[in-house]
């Protein structure tokens, strides 16, 4: 499920030595670890043309390879994207996950804990090299402030244009209009980045990169990964749709005049309804009924679903998904001229947050 997260406070590489005396000891080891992992990572990054030409390149990668290539040609020509050094190498990590990224909420709320970093701004997760800190600090906030954590690993990240940011072995092997899609997300942070505003950034890559894989599968006429793709998207949207109507109605809640011990009873009736109105999404979607999840393992959306989402969880779908219905109606509005629809974000990111937030609800220009 959570393919999409990108760990913003990597963009401190180059501004971490100088924060380190801002927040204690705890903060500087969050920044070292960040410099130090990203550092890892660009080390080991190759050339995607010398890694081709190398003979002890396994073959499929090297076909990989030449269709990032192509993928990132095809960003820059037809989507507006930014025509630089990114993903023009590649890095094997040796893990399958780049980074894990920490969020957290608190018992009675669906909104993102924030955390304020130097030149990345405040957003709502911290991104970790290394599971096991990521998910000793998630303790820490549990017992120290009864927080609700959920660690997910990220495939990929942006430096927003700080670094060429390279291929990587977590996601390189990922079906073709998946790649497509990461691919045209990560370059998007890129283009627009509004310092503080993860729900505006996120939404909008997302907007991109939908608008962008259609469009590339239509210029490469292939009908049967079209439809599979289709299929795809429409299964993680129902997901989506599910998952952001459980967290307005836990949102509803928590505004409700009520006690704690109350609260958490009606938390619990709600809980029970998104477990049904899951097992109905299984079966939908090709699932026996009634099948064990063990047994029958469905994609990614089992092992994230769990027994059923925190508010840590749900807030991290928010983050990515909240404004995007407007983004496309921006897109709309600027008749399909991407270079346009960029450029209307990125004046949109200059105002005001309400005046900004008042657009991205429908209101006028």
């Amino acid at each position: 499920m959570n393919d999409r997260p990108v760990c913003r406070a990597l963009r401190l590489a180059l501004a971490a030595l100088a924060a380190l005396g801002l927040g204690g000891c705890a903060t500087a080891g969050f920044y070292l670890q960040a410099v130090q992992g990203h550092l890892g990572v660009m080390a080991r990054a190759r050339p995607i043309e010398a890694v081709v030409a190398n003979p002890d390149t396994p073959a499929d990668l090297k076909e990989r390879l030449a269709l990032v290539l192509r993928i990132r040609e095809f960003a820059s020509r037809e989507l507006a994207l930014p025509d630089n050094g990114s993903y023009r190498t590649y890095a094997d990590l040796g893990r399958p996950a780049v980074v894990w990224n920490l969020f957290a909420a608190s018992e009675f709320s669906v909104e993102a804990r924030q955390w304020c970093f130097p030149v990345a701004g405040c957003v709502g997760y911290r991104g970790y090299f290394d599971r096991g800190a990521a998910e000793r600090f998630a303790e820490g906030l549990r017992l120290r402030e009864g927080l609700q954590t959920w660690v997910g690993p990220v495939p990929a990240y942006s430096t927003l244009g700080w670094f060429d940011d390279p291929v990587l072995n977590t996601f390189v092997r990922w079906p073709k209009a998946e790649l497509a899609r990461l691919l045209f997300h990560e370059l998007a942070h890129q283009r627009v980045y509004l310092r503080g505003d993860t729900a505006f950034n996120e939404s909008y890559a997302v907007a991109v990169e939908l608008e962008g894989v259609r469009r590339w599968m239509d210029a490469r006429g292939d009908p049967a990964a079209g439809e599979a793709y289709a299929r795809s998207l429409a299964r993680r949207e129902a997901f989506l749709a599910m998952l952001l109507a459980h967290r307005s109605r836990l949102s509803a809640l928590f505004r409700e005049p009520i006690d704690d011990a109350a609260m958490r009873a009606r938390r619990q009736a709600l809980d029970t309804q998104l477990r049904e109105a899951y097992a109905a999404f299984r079966v939908q979607w090709g699932q026996p009924a009634g099948s064990d999840r063990a047994a029958v393992p469905f994609d990614g959306f089992d092992r994230w679903f769990g027994d059923v989402p925190n508010n840590a969880q749900l807030a991290s779908v928010a983050l990515y998904n909240e404004h995007v219905p407007a983004f496309q109606r921006l897109l709309a509005e600027s008749a399909g001229d991407l270079a346009r629809f960029h450029a209307r974000v990125e004046a949109l990111a200059r105002l005001p947050e309400a005046e900004r937030l008042r657009v991205l609800a429908g209101g006028a220009r």
